[in-house]
């Protein structure tokens, strides 16, 4: 049932997992194209299977091992040293909160 309600949160923002992920299968396979490689190409650059990689760009689904092998078959690895590195604040507090930590250099002796 919470399953069920997140899904239906975040379908109505348009993301969902299955969207994020057919969203990275298209990516991929666009690039795929512009260097005008076929799939068996791209896969055997990759290290994976050509049936994982057709079932990637079909579904999206893929492991996270296969995914970063494409990344470096398509010389796109800067992607992923950008993952998640993003800091998100939720008030203008948390980001001076932030600035000062950035500047303090040392703990509290008393601590």
């Amino acid at each position: 049932m919470e399953n069920e309600i997140n899904d239906n949160i975040l379908s109505l923002i348009n993301k969902t997992p299955d969207s994020l992920m057919t969203g990275v299968a298209e990516r991929v396979k666009q690039r795929r194209l512009e260097k005008d490689w076929t799939q068996k190409m791209l896969a055997t650059k990759a290290g994976i299977s050509l049936a994982s990689y057709r079932r990637f760009e079909s579904s999206g689904e893929i492991s996270l091992r296969s995914l970063v092998m494409l990344a470096f078959a398509l010389d796109m690895t800067d992607e992923f040293e950008t993952l998640f590195n993003r800091k998100t604040y939720q008030s203008i507090d948390d980001i001076i909160k932030a600035n000062q930590l950035k500047r303090k250099k040392r703990g509290n002796k008393n601590e």
